[in-house]
């Protein structure tokens, strides 16, 4: 029967969570504490009695076991008053040993008065002094080595453990914080074994046990030899330097580049918890072509949308999206999300709504190519500002089907300007593109033709009445993670394995973050009189080899060894660079330095409207041979846009004729 008993109390849960205990819990620390006290007490009492010969213990009226019962009773109710066992032994800190010090006096201060208050009271002393003065340093130096030993010992673990190393680039608080966290976390991914600096006077010392070094080509060699391939890079390291210059020599040296959110020495590295540690990845491309960030006039933005109703057309677009997102901070009465792709605007509308819960969003389902929707949108929602990023917009697509360009670009921007016109918009900003200048596909001169329409339709109505809409256009070149673009496809490409297919290898093109991009469109919606084309400083072209290259480093692979990289050739209508204004044109400063106004030929409304009637009637009207059409269409659009000269396409027979 006892067997029986014991073998049900072992299968019971009473200790089963202890194989699972990561830490000594708070009862734990506190009876090793006091355990320690004990060794310290009698270690006091041997020398104590020992070292002042003419004390006798006999002598005391008090025996032995009853003064040991008020030295840790004093000592139990001091380790309370501190709170010295709340802390984890191997994350112990300087906060921990000033408490430990603190109970340790405290306790001695009151064992002292106990014997003045009982000498004077009943002419003896509970507990001997100077045993009071020994166990005082005696049980700090004790707790203290405890705390110490422990700590050690689990670095020393962590270091010998199979996590990889890193070294972390960044000597400031958040770089120290960074460091503090993967040493004191059982659960980090990565152990670090030193800092970087590329300042010479912070090199050569050690921090938070660490060493510092610089940032040279002895760094590079010396973590070849320890096979530290890992580098993570601060939050406020990120902030004061150029990371698309200054991370090229890590990944120059195929160093997997980390970043991490941000953190300080003021962060409690008890409360980061595996989540947060968890954040630590990759660096991204979009980290390293990102610009300094974009001043924006907000007093005139917010003029011109707070308290308004705004319409976004292709609102849940890579672009259409951020737009409705920046448009938030200037407080409009309504946001309406006008997109034809229905799970994409349900997303984007669940997250706005959690985003910003103060403000109101409309989502409308419809398609900018069908006439009769845009005018019941627009009588119905009456819109002040319209941003019309809704477009076709990959360039070998378009190649293959020209009438659907034609309708959604062409026609879609038609459809949404007149009904601009007739309910009274005050201001229409188009999203365009670099393809549309001296196009060579059909993507980029549908979007120039979309630039005539409005331009030309602005002219003749500023020409009738001065507080007509105002039409403005934008053009920027490629936007970084936007959908279907380069850099997500070759992420999908170095997420199998490869090979990364790149379609030329001197092909070159900008590149803009998709926040910048949108925050110079409200920037430039506020600069237009109207009729203006306003194009973007872009920076410098990247050359997309070097992108893909860089990629494969970032990833953590070695190009051409890990990862193949193949060249395609260039896609119909593809060209090898993007130019951001046509020959004829030249540019005008704005009180923006990165806007500029494209001076661009101008047209007579009343002619080109014809030619453009005639282009999507065209492009609309269904023929035997869809061919014979989109040879039609396309001979159509290089009459209007005479600079369009198809490029590896198959048009390229009418230039010739």
């Amino acid at each position: 029967m006892k067997k029986d008993n014991l073998n049900e109390l072992r299968r019971s849960d009473i200790f089963s969570h202890l194989p699972q205990m990561s830490y000594l819990p708070r009862w734990g620390v506190l009876l090793l504490d006091l355990v320690l006290c004990s060794i310290a007490y009698w270690l006091s009492v041997w020398v104590g009695s020992g070292f002042f010969n003419y004390v006798r213990l006999a002598e005391q009226e008090t025996n032995l076991g009853l003064q040991y019962c008020i030295v840790m009773g004093v000592q139990l109710l001091s380790f309370w008053a501190f709170h010295t066992y709340s802390g984890i032994l191997r994350y112990s800190t300087f906060i921990d040993m000033i408490k430990i010090l603190l109970s340790t006096l405290s306790a001695g201060i009151v064992l002292l008065l106990i014997n003045l208050t009982m000498d004077y009271t009943a002419g003896y002393h509970p507990v001997l002094n100077t045993v009071v003065l020994f166990y005082m340093p005696v049980s700090f130096v004790l707790l203290f080595v405890l705390r110490v030993g422990v700590k050690t010992i689990y670095e020393v673990v962590q270091r010998s453990s199979g996590s990889p190393r890193v070294m972390i680039y960044g000597t400031q608080s958040a770089g120290v914080a960074i460091a503090k966290m993967l040493r004191s976390s059982e659960n980090a991914p990565y152990r670090p074994v030193g800092f970087i600096s590329d300042e010479d006077e912070r090199s050569g010392y050690d921090l938070a046990g660490l060493r510092v070094r610089k940032l040279d080509e002895k760094l590079f060699n010396w973590m070849d030899t320890r096979r530290i391939k890992h580098v993570i890079v601060s939050p406020l390291k990120m902030k004061h330097i150029n990371p698309s210059k200054d991370l090229q020599v890590f990944i120059d040296h195929n160093i997997h580049i980390l970043t991490t959110p941000y953190f300080t020495q003021f962060d409690n590295v008890d409360q980061i918890d595996a989540e947060r540690i968890g954040r630590i990845d990759s660096i991204k491309i979009e980290d390293l072509l990102e610009r300094p960030q974009i001043n924006v006039d907000t007093d005139n933005v917010r003029q011109i949308i707070s308290g308004k109703v705004v319409l976004v057309s292709g609102a849940a677009g890579s672009i259409g999206s951020e737009l409705v997102r920046q448009v938030q901070k200037y407080d409009p009465q309504v946001t309406i999300l006008f997109e034809m792709a229905e799970s994409p605007l349900h997303d984007l509308t669940l997250e706005l709504h959690n985003a910003f819960p103060d403000k109101r969003f409309i989502p409308v389902i419809g398609d900018v190519r069908n006439r009769v929707r845009v005018e019941q949108i627009f009588s119905e929602m009456r819109p002040d500002v319209v941003y019309h990023a809704a477009a076709y917009k990959h360039v070998p697509l378009m190649e293959d089907f020209p009438n659907e360009a034609i309708q959604a670009n062409v026609l879609g921007t038609k459809n949404m300007a007149d009904m601009a016109v007739k309910y009274g918009v005050q201001r229409f900003v188009m999203i365009s593109t670099d393809k549309a200048v001296n196009p060579t596909n059909i993507m980029g001169a549908s979007k120039r033709i979309a630039e005539i329409y409005v331009q030309s339709l602005f002219k003749k109505l500023h020409a009738e009445n001065e507080n007509c809409t105002k039409f403005i256009t934008t053009r920027f070149g490629n936007v970084l993670g936007s959908n279907g673009s380069v850099i997500p496809y070759f992420r999908k490409q170095i997420a199998a394995g490869g090979p990364v297919t790149v379609t030329h290898p001197n092909i070159i093109r900008y590149f803009m973050t998709i926040p910048e991009a949108c925050c110079l469109v409200m920037e430039a919606s506020t600069l237009g009189n109207g009729g203006e084309i306003f194009v973007f400083d872009m920076g410098k072209p990247v050359k997309i080899l070097d992108l893909a290259r860089n990629m494969i480093r970032l990833a953590g692979y070695t190009p051409e060894k890990d990862i193949q990289i193949e060249f395609t050739g260039l896609r119909p209508g593809e060209k090898l660079y993007e130019e951001l204004l046509n020959q004829k044109e030249t540019t005008l400063p704005t009180t923006n330095e990165k806007i500029m106004v494209a001076r661009v030929r101008e047209f007579d409304f009343d002619e080109v409207s014809k030619d453009i009637d005639e282009l999507i009637n065209t492009a609309t009207t269904i023929t035997t041979t869809t061919r014979s059409k989109s040879f039609t269409t396309v001979k159509l659009m290089k009459q209007i846009v005479p600079e369009f000269i198809s490029n590896n396409s198959i048009y390229e027979q009418l230039d010739a004729q």
